[in-house]
């Protein structure tokens, strides 16, 4: 299969519907997504909501695929462009990516890391400090406590800064 994949943005709250009807066309899309709680009416409620708000993949073949019609589609804003043709993601972004999704699709950027495991950030003022996974937060950040000062620091990065740390 010889093809690239490609961002479409969606309208907003239409991302199942959008990836509803891309796939009706015969599309082959990729909608990442992650589980947060939501709170109304005084009710915490989990539900699936896309990591990436606004945006989903699809994967294309400029030359054989009838790309433009994925601009009409119900639920779709637009294909990202780069002049008159679509702009794809760079190689191996999305498959990268799939590599963190269960088999249910959500994403989890932070591997299958625990409470209590031990982890290296990778990234920031903090890099290569070790600590203690102590919460995973639905947003795509993580607190890890750091062994500073003769305290337990606690430090919230993005989630993808932080691997195991055995990596």
């Amino acid at each position: 299969m010889v093809g690239r994949w490609y961002v479409v943005s969606f309208q907003p709250g239409r991302g199942d519907l959008a990836e509803r009807n891309l796939c009706r066309q015969g599309f082959c899309t990729w909608l990442p997504r992650q589980t947060r709680i939501v709170t109304h009416a005084r009710r915490k409620i989990e539900r699936r909501l896309p990591f990436f708000p606004g945006y989903m993949f699809v994967f294309l073949d400029l030359e054989r695929d009838r790309w433009r019609a994925a601009n009409g589609t119900l639920g779709v804003r637009t294909l990202i462009m780069q002049g008159e043709r679509p702009l794809p993601c760079p190689a191996g972004l999305v498959e990268k990516l799939q590599a963190f999704s269960d088999k249910n699709g959500k994403f989890n950027p932070v591997f299958d890391l625990k409470m209590g495991d031990s982890v290296r950030i990778v990234s920031g003022p903090f890099a290569d400090a070790i600590g203690s996974l102590a919460r995973l937060d639905g947003a795509g950040r993580v607190r890890v406590l750091l062994q500073m000062m003769r305290s337990e620091i606690p430090v919230i990065v993005d989630a993808w800064a932080v691997v195991p740390a055995g990596v």
